[in-house]
C-alpha cells in the first residue's frame, strides 16, 4: 500500500487556526462546543484551543459507519450530553461531513434541547455524497469522493493516531 498525503500537518494546522479565528468572531460570549465521538476528537481539540472566547466541553457519540469505509444510513447516538444547552450558543463539531446523514441527525436531536443559537464545524466536507439537506456553518477542506483516514478520521479501529490525512492505494494502481 501507498499513501498519498491530501492535508499534511502543517496545511491541518494552518486550517484550524483559521477557523478558530473566524469562530471566535461569530460568537459573541461563552458557548458550548460538542465534539462527535470519536473521529472529532482530535480536532475537536485542536480547535478549541485556537477558539479566544470562554468554552464548555461536551461530547455526542453517535454510530453510522461501524468498521465499513461507507455510511450505513442508519445514525445511533451512543451517549448523551452532559450539559444543559437549552438558550445557550452551540457549536457542533465533526471530522467529516460526506452523506449528511449524521450531521443532520445531530442538528434535529440538538434543537430539541431549545439552544440559542446552533452552528456546526466540519473538518473535511465531501459533498459529492451528500443524502441530506444539511451544510457545515465552518468547513475546513472541501473533497472528493474518497476514502481518507489519519488526523482522527479512521478505518477500523486504526489510524486515528496520524498527524496527516491521507489516502492509499495498491502499487501501480491509478488513482
Amino acid at each position: 500500500m501507498e499513501r498519498q498525503i491530501l492535508f499534511s500537518r502543517d496545511e491541518i494546522r494552518e486550517k484550524v487556526e483559521n477557523l478558530g479565528k473566524k469562530i471566535s468572531a461569530d460568537f459573541d460570549d461563552d458557548f458550548v462546543v460538542i465534539s462527535l465521538l470519536r473521529g472529532s476528537f482530535i480536532f475537536a481539540a485542536d480547535l478549541v484551543r485556537e477558539i479566544d472566547k470562554l468554552v464548555e466541553i461536551d461530547f455526542l457519540t453517535t454510530s453510522s459507519y461501524g468498521h465499513n469505509e461507507s455510511s450505513s444510513g442508519e445514525v445511533r447516538f451512543l451517549t448523551d450530553l452532559r450539559t444543559n444547552i437549552e438558550n445557550r450558543n452551540v457549536l457542533v463539531v465533526d471530522d467529516i461531513l460526506d452523506t449528511g446523514n449524521t450531521l443532520y441527525a445531530v442538528k434535529e436531536k440538538l434543537l430539541t434541547y431549545n439552544p440559542k443559537k446552533l452552528k456546526t464545524c466540519v473538518l473535511l466536507d465531501k459533498p459529492s455524497r451528500r443524502e441530506a439537506d444539511v451544510s457545515a456553518d465552518y468547513v475546513g477542506f472541501e473533497i472528493e469522493d474518497i476514502f481518507i483516514v489519519g488526523y482522527g478520521l479512521n478505518y477500523g479501529d486504526y489510524y486515528r493516531n496520524v498527524p496527516y490525512i491521507y489516502t492509499y492505494k495498491e502499487k501501480n494502481e491509478e488513482f
